[in-house]
């Protein structure tokens, strides 16, 4: 069997979700009639710290209803440079929200409470107004780096004194608390708004979920709408929301301990390795002679799948579907290529 290491997006719903999605209770959520769906909201805001919560199709959807819920055309965000938002949503920002961004460089990913302060526009008829800002929290092109309780509040403060909302993009939000030994909240509470993903690691098929203040989701609730999102039967999606939430949570640790394990492998290799704090690995190739691109593709005619993150950068996510004996056997495949290189130069 290929060990595929894209992305923790690739998980198969557990036998407990197919069960739960067959036996779901549904009624037409765009009438509010779902029970299920109800249910995971409810359970989302109250696990979250929020008053209520949204289902939505993706991660990208709950970020951009956020955006624009919190935001006018025209208005500016400030974001990490190398966030989701930035980087990974196809131009949403500017194309659905007609919104600029204020793109700042954090340290591994986090955002400094001064910078922060530093962009945010003053009163002027000439600037844009600052009306959101935004967090990105496991940090994705950082490495799943978390962004702690203490880094998060201090961008929280400035963001208060200021009243601009902070939104936190929390599609791997569970990695940090559980890495961390910390319940969520004390994450969300840093938040005005949060969006968590149910199909990255917590091996849900689909959906994400956007909580916040009850007249807040309400009015997300509309914009959902506009996108397209206004589900129906969504029972059936949203059940197997409910295992994740309340059964896959706390088993990301054996997902972490893989990808140190991984972390570990790759450092006797002689790759050079970003800080491994979740269960997202970056490796740089170039010490190798290769390309990420050619890497990538002599790893693919072994078994083993990964994903380029730059020229000389592999994205490597370990998820419920990696298990110790895959790690193995990926370093085994990794060594293997290194090895047949240095035999042919």
């Amino acid at each position: 069997m290929p060990i595929d290491m894209r992305s923790d997006t690739v998980t198969k719903p557990t036998e407990a979700m197919i069960k739960a999605m067959a036996n779901a209770e549904v009624g037409d959520d765009v009438f509010r009639e779902d029970p299920t769906v109800n249910r995971l909201e409810q359970m989302a805001a109250e696990r979250l710290g929020k008053e209520a919560a949204l289902f939505v199709t993706s991660g990208t959807q709950g970020n951009q209803v956020a955006v624009l819920t919190h935001c006018h055309n025209g208005d500016e965000v400030i974001l990490e440079a190398e966030s989701h938002l930035f980087v990974f949503e196809g131009g949403a920002l500017a194309a659905l929200a007609g919104v600029q961004t204020r793109t700042l460089t954090g340290v591994r990913g986090a955002l400094l409470p001064e910078q922060v302060e530093r962009a945010i526009r003053k009163k002027d008829i000439h600037n844009p107004r600052t009306t959101l800002i935004c967090l990105e929290n496991t940090h994705n092109r950082a490495g799943g780096a978390i962004i702690t309780p203490e880094q998060m509040a201090a961008v929280y403060q400035v963001a208060r004194t200021y009243g601009i909302p902070l939104h936190l993009d929390g599609a791997r939000l569970f990695h940090s608390a559980v890495a961390l030994r910390q319940d969520v909240q004390v994450f969300t509470q840093y938040a005005d708004t949060v969006q968590i993903c149910l199909s990255k690691g917590l091996s849900a098929p689909v959906g994400s979920l956007l909580a916040g203040p009850r007249d807040y989701i309400e009015e997300a609730r509309w914009w959902r709408k506009k996108l397209g999102g206004g589900m129906r039967q969504a029972g059936y999606m949203a059940a197997a929301g409910i295992v994740a939430l309340t059964e896959m949570v706390e088993r990301l640790d054996e997902d972490h301990a893989h990808a140190a394990m991984l972390e570990k492998g790759l450092l006797q290799l002689s790759f050079d390795v970003r800080p491994v704090e979740t269960n997202i690995i970056l490796l740089d190739t170039k010490r190798s002679g290769f390309t990420a691109e050619q890497l990538i593709e002599k790893w693919e005619q072994k078994g083993l799948y990964a994903l380029e993150f730059g020229k000389y950068v592999i994205r490597l996510v370990v998820h419920r579907h990696i298990g110790e004996q895959d790690v193995k056997r990926a370093l085994s495949i990794i060594e293997s290529v290194l090895v047949h290189q240095e035999s042919t130069n």
